[in-house]
């Protein structure tokens, strides 16, 4: 007799959520990006930081050769925070049309909320959007 055992199959919901944590270091500064002169935690890197909490808090749920593309932040920056210091982002998935993607994020130091917006991510099929993208080239 076999055993059949079958993969559970992972269900994308609103409601689900991530977290992410990083320390900011001299790399992340406004400084070093360019955004601006200052060795704080620059608005871009925090940008980015909530687009990686975004895409890897949907990134089990997605089929064979999926992935989310960003494709809209609104987003505002603040407060200032210094390099050194841990900067938490959450995000939390609000919305789902289709194949776009709609998430709450937000990000804090060990003080206050640092950053706090929406941001939207489509699903793509990466094979395609990758060729399709290349035909740039041509």
């Amino acid at each position: 007799m076999c055993k059949q055992v079958l993969d559970e199959v992972m269900i994308m919901e609103i409601g689900l959520k991530h977290k992410k944590e990083i320390t900011v270091t001299e790399k992340d500064t406004a400084l070093a990006y360019g955004s601006g002169s200052l060795e704080v935690f620059a608005t871009p890197a925090m940008a980015a930081l909530m687009e990686n909490t975004a895409m890897n808090c949907v990134a089990p749920y997605l089929g064979e050769g999926e992935t989310t593309v960003g494709t809209l932040l609104d987003i505002k920056h603040l407060s200032a925070t210094p390099v050194g210091c841990t900067v938490s982002c959450e995000c939390e998935l609000t919305e789902i049309d289709g194949r776009r993607l709609i998430f709450k994020v937000t990000a804090s130091d060990n003080k206050a909320l640092i950053g706090e917006g929406t941001h939207e991510r489509f699903i793509v099929q990466a094979e395609k959007f990758m060729s399709k993208t290349k035909t740039k080239l041509d």
